[in-house]
């Protein structure tokens, strides 16, 4: 399994600008990119639906657990994975320093979203 570059977590770590494109049914199409918050903790990245679980973008990555991401001037391959536990209150943690002072803040460490956060895993190809 990959892992991401501490230059390209450094990246992302400091970007408001991802847009996420999990794949449609088939397998093969990109969905529209969506932009979403997202945050950086220890080697990691993770996303947050908004709508919580009933968010399209949400449902297609766990349903179909690929896709790609557009962040910081680059274009990856990635996978999806649904997190929950402990980890989530460091994902707070990260949302609340680097969203502070956002009318947004709240919703996006509230219960609906934490139970749709995931995390983002590097593939092998990039584009």
């Amino acid at each position: 399994m990959s892992t991401w570059s501490k230059e390209e977590l450094n990246r992302m770590a400091e970007s408001d600008d991802l847009h996420i494109s999990p794949f449609r049914e088939d397998g093969v199409t990109y969905g529209t990119p969506t932009w979403i918050w997202s945050v950086v903790v220890g080697d990691s990245l993770y996303v947050r639906a908004y709508y919580g679980q009933n968010s399209r973008w949400y449902q297609a990555a766990v349903q179909q657990k690929a896709g790609r991401i557009t962040v910081a001037g680059m274009t990856k391959e990635v996978g999806f994975e649904p997190v929950d536990g402990e980890i989530g209150n460091l994902i707070d943690d990260a949302y609340r320093a680097k969203y502070k002072g956002s009318p947004y803040l709240n919703s996006m460490i509230s219960t609906r979203a934490r139970s749709a956060t995931v995390k983002v895993v590097p593939h092998g190809t990039n584009a």
